[in-house]
């Protein structure tokens, strides 16, 4: 089977399942999205930290898009072979197309190597790569949330 046109590079099986474990290890520690909708509303809010696009949607039109806006907004993203499996990662009973990490909680590492090898794969690719998860951000993130909270009172 060939690959969808919005694959842009190739994912190894062993990154695709690490990603997959980034995924859970975020639900259950940190903040995920789940579903093309809201994973596209968290890459337009500079949210995500991580998208993991699955291979197999159909029709591709769906996801088509993710890996564009994912680059114009400088966000990493790595494509995974199922969306049955991105569902189960996810949390959910159905199927995923896509989901992203938002807050990644205790999968930092796994996420930041993630990062590193789909930015070796998509610069042999002659693709623009994406920074890591930046530190500065995580320790914002809080102090943001409480100037809102002063604010409100």
């Amino acid at each position: 089977m060939s690959k969808p046109s919005y694959v842009r590079f190739d994912v190894p099986p062993e990154l695709a399942e690490k990603a997959y474990e980034a995924l859970k290890a975020a639900r259950e520690t940190g903040k995920i999205k789940k579903g093309t909708n809201e994973t596209t509303k968290a890459v337009e809010r500079g949210l995500a930290k991580l998208v993991l696009i699955a291979e197999d949607v159909d029709p591709p039109e769906v996801v088509m898009h993710l890996p564009l806006l994912c680059e114009e907004r400088k966000i990493p993203y790595v494509y995974v072979p199922s969306k049955e499996k991105l569902g189960q990662a996810a949390g959910i009973e159905v199927k995923a197309a896509s989901a992203a990490i938002i807050e990644v909680g205790q999968a930092k590492e796994l996420v930041e190597e993630i990062i590193a090898k789909v930015n070796e794969i998509k610069a042999k690719a002659g693709l623009p790569t994406t920074p890591a998860v930046p530190a500065a951000e995580e320790k914002a993130a809080p102090a943001k949330k409480e100037a809102k909270k002063e604010r409100k009172k």
